[in-house]
């Protein structure tokens, strides 16, 4: 699903509290009839699937959680990151602009490949200053969440990710239920440059 604020759901959503996101799966889970589902996050999405299953451990049956941590983080973290997005020189003439000035990572050809084409240019699919007030929320700490968690849940951190090594650390031991996995010569986006060892450990670990 793409997350409120994402891709092609709503662009600028009233609330982007991490309780709007978790309600958001919720729904998804009951509108498909799934019952009990797989949640499988990268990053925020992990974040917010996370929640989902501290929430709501009925509805979850296994939990997989790609670069993800509950220690929380800065106001300061949140705004430079929208800071970065507002940056961007939109709108793009064309997608070739685009990927001139993003760069040529995995995660950034992503961004460029996923442009919404509008009538004066190339734009993202997302807003700055929502991503800024989103990530606000996930700055806040939530160990008492994780800690709760009971569903079988699979970790996987990237070797070169955003998370220090006690960080990583500490996130496992603190949780119930859970196997953790190391992806190397990855980066925190390793769902894109690590794609094949990933689908590898995820598909494992769901078919289990």
């Amino acid at each position: 699903m793409d997350q409120r604020g994402h891709g092609r759901s709503t662009r600028v959503p009233a609330d982007t509290s991490r309780r709007a996101f978790v309600a958001d799966v919720v729904h998804v889970i009951d509108a498909a009839d799934l019952g009990v589902a797989d949640l499988v996050g990268h990053s925020m999405g992990a974040h917010t699937a996370m929640l989902v299953a501290a929430a709501h451990p009925g509805l979850v049956g296994r939990l997989v959680l790609l670069e993800c941590d509950a220690g929380g983080g800065t106001t300061e973290e949140a705004k430079a990151v929208g800071d970065y997005f507002r940056s961007w020189a939109v709108p793009y003439a064309t997608r070739e602009l685009a990927h001139r000035d993003l760069g040529d990572s995995a995660l950034c050809r992503a961004w460029g490949a996923d442009l919404e084409e509008r009538a004066d240019g190339f734009y993202p699919r997302f807003d700055a200053e929502v991503m800024a007030r989103t990530l606000s929320g996930v700055m806040v700490p939530c160990w008492a969440e994780w800690e709760s968690v009971t569903a079988p849940t699979l970790v996987v951190y990237a070797e070169h990710g955003m998370f220090t090594v006690e960080q990583k650390g500490r996130f496992v031991e603190r949780g119930r239920n859970v196997s953790r996995v190391d992806l190397a010569d990855a980066s925190h986006d390793a769902h894109l440059d690590a794609f094949d060892p990933w689908i590898d450990v995820l598909t494992r670990f769901i078919v289990r």
